[in-house]
């Protein structure tokens, strides 16, 4: 299988990110995880996207705040897909790493997750990875399966609730 790089422009990134790592870890997907920074390291970050395929990687995840340029930067350095992840902070909120990460110039594109949306962002990787690995697509089927589930079970809770107004 195919592995998944998660890239942080800081160690800052990391309580969020471990989401990722996390559910990847979950679905036994191999992933590594680097810091590097489209601003302080453009060489670094360029040189990676540049060796992605060749190091094994399907996909890159790539996390960053503010003027969030990581994403674009490893994206338009490689042809496998770039999920960002906008992160909140700074004074815009998020709002500036969302748009930075979201407004792509045509021919470079980056798929974009929800603010903070590192867990989004592994299992849209899953799903990627998944066309070429249907052991995958079995685990996001069950995973799916799952949430049908629990939503079914607080809609009865929800029911009992409304019964006993």
């Amino acid at each position: 299988m195919k592995k998944v790089a998660i890239i942080m422009g800081s160690d800052s990134d990391w309580g969020v990110v471990k989401a990722a790592a996390q559910q990847l870890k979950a679905w036994d997907i191999p992933f590594e995880a680097h810091i590097l920074s489209a601003h302080r390291t453009p060489e670094a970050a360029i040189a990676f996207a540049q060796g992605g395929r060749e190091a094994g990687f399907g996909v890159i995840i790539a996390a960053a705040g503010m003027a969030a340029h990581l994403a674009g930067v490893l994206a338009g350095n490689t042809t496998l897909p770039v999920i960002g992840i906008p992160m909140k902070g700074g004074a815009a909120d998020g709002l500036d790493a969302l748009l930075a990460t979201v407004q792509m110039p045509s021919g470079v594109p980056v798929a974009t997750v929800a603010l903070n949306g590192a867990k989004n962002a592994a299992v849209l990787a899953a799903q990627i990875l998944s066309l070429s690995e249907p052991g995958l697509a079995d685990k996001l089927s069950a995973a799916k399966g799952e949430m049908k589930e629990q939503i079914a079970q607080k809609d009865a809770k929800l029911q009992e609730e409304l019964k006993a107004l």
